[in-house]
């Protein structure tokens, strides 16, 4: 279990505090939802979760095997719907990974992406679009 501790600073903003670390992290209303925009949205922050729990997990693997993640990137883009009621839609998660020319450590890294805790959570909550590149 961790403790997250939010509080409502006004504005539509919100301040969230991870008890463990006491790592501040601070939340906007999005433009088109009558807010300024200022910083993560809360949808944003799924997305973020989304994105940053698949790099976590593909960094514990290549820590396991010996790969050089250094330098991969991920890039998620969040498609919001409107109707019957406003959610996430569509997350598309594009994971670029250079240098990894073994096919074995390619698939291990794939396979740690989708193993993704967040990823397992918004199964079938959104449609997740997820694709890899490898560039040399």
């Amino acid at each position: 279990m961790v403790e997250i501790n939010i509080t409502y600073e006004g504005g539509l903003r919100s301040s969230a505090v991870h008890a463990p670390s006491g790592c501040v992290l601070k939340t906007d209303a999005p433009l088109d939802n009558q807010g300024k925009g200022e910083s993560f949205s809360p949808t944003d922050l799924v997305a973020t979760a989304l994105g940053t729990c698949i790099m976590t997990l593909m960094g514990i693997v290549a820590e396991r095997h010996g790969i050089d993640l250094g330098g991969a990137s991920i890039k998620v883009n969040k498609f919001m719907a409107t109707a019957p009621v406003r959610k996430i839609e569509r997350l598309e998660v594009r994971i670029e990974v250079a240098g990894i020319e073994d096919e074995k450590n390619r698939e291990r890294l794939k396979q740690a992406a989708l193993g993704c805790p967040v990823h397992a959570t918004l199964d079938g909550c959104c449609a997740l679009d997820m694709s890899f590149s490898w560039p040399a």
